[in-house]
């Protein structure tokens, strides 16, 4: 094995990356010295495309429109100096690449957002219990008889 390729596989184990697609929303923290200060670069965008290649050569073209000029960011997923990258929200998509959202504007360029799983659903419901009908027509006669 290369010298690259151990390297590589270090890197890749060491850090954690959620699992990100195309149509994805998410805010990618950079962190980068300037003079004696660490500051923090924040990006919320629109993944608009995943550029394959090795693990760690991986890269990522995130679309943002600020102030009627759209603004992308061609990132490294494996780059040092990124501290944390959330996915916001998952779309539904069925292209892989979507640089035609590039010529869209508005609500021409939303996407549906993705369903939630059953399973997530439920996790989320709070199920109640519910109390016996009798119960609650008994305390009722006893408001009414206390008034």
């Amino acid at each position: 094995m290369d010298i690259i390729q151990e390297v590589e596989k270090s890197e890749i184990e060491n850090r954690k990356i959620p699992k990100i697609k195309s149509g994805d929303a998410v805010r990618l923290v950079q962190t980068y010295m300037e003079k004696d200060k660490e500051r923090h670069s924040v990006f919320e965008g629109m993944v608009i495309a995943l550029n394959s290649g090795s693990n760690t050569r991986r890269t990522m073209t995130i679309r943002r429109v600020i102030d009627g000029i759209g603004v992308e960011k061609i990132v490294p997923l494996h780059l040092s100096n990124i501290s944390k990258i959330e996915v916001l929200k998952s779309s539904k998509t069925r292209r892989a690449k979507l640089y035609y959202l590039r010529k869209l504007s508005g609500k021409k360029a939303r996407l549906k957002e993705k369903g939630l799983d059953k399973e997530v659903i439920e996790m989320m419901t709070v199920k109640e219990e519910k109390k016996p009908e009798k119960a609650k027509t008994d305390d009722q006669a006893e408001k009414k008889a206390g008034e």
